[in-house]
């Protein structure tokens, strides 16, 4: 999954598929099981103190919330490949970094959106602070971004190529 700054994700027709899996299964059968737990708690009694009864009301409300995030990111999503210059660091491009200069000390990722995490590569969004970073950098050139501690760390782009899946 890629995301350009026109409010376009790019979208492998396979994370396409899932993520409207997804979305049709919280549309429907998750909705209807939520609204079977909250009505049986609600024949529990006094609301105020029913346990059940608010787990299930917030699971409600964050399967709202993955609804609407799902449904926000199909509508602008394109399927197909994006439009990527193998060595410029852009969203959907694996990237291979040298912390501080010193070349045996690397991190290789996938710069794209948490989405599209993956279990063979680690991702980085590209609204991390290593994201921001290193977003549209070209290979050979250093990046520096804040760590959490507010202190600046620097990196050195060594690699930039489309992700394959």
């Amino acid at each position: 999954m890629t995301q350009t700054s026109e409010n376009v994700t790019w979208l492998t027709q396979e994370a396409y598929d899932k993520l409207k899996e997804e979305l049709e299964y919280l549309s429907g059968p998750a909705r209807t099981e939520i609204a079977a737990k909250i009505a049986a708690a609600r024949e529990e009694g006094d609301l105020r103190e029913n346990g059940g009864y608010h787990a299930a009301k917030e699971e409600q409300g964050k399967q709202e919330l993955r609804v609407r995030q799902l449904t926000q990111l199909l509508e602008n999503a394109k399927v197909g490949e994006p439009p990527a210059t193998e060595g410029v660091v852009a969203p959907g491009m694996v990237v291979t970094i040298a912390f501080d200069g010193d070349e045996d000390d690397t991190l290789t990722f996938l710069l794209a959106s948490r989405e599209y995490a993956s279990e063979t590569i680690e991702t980085y969004s590209p609204q991390s602070p290593l994201g921001t970073g290193v977003n549209g950098k070209k290979v050979g050139e250093d990046a520096e971004y804040e760590l959490p501690n507010g202190k600046k760390a620097s990196v050195k782009i060594l690699k930039a190529e489309p992700y394959s899946g």
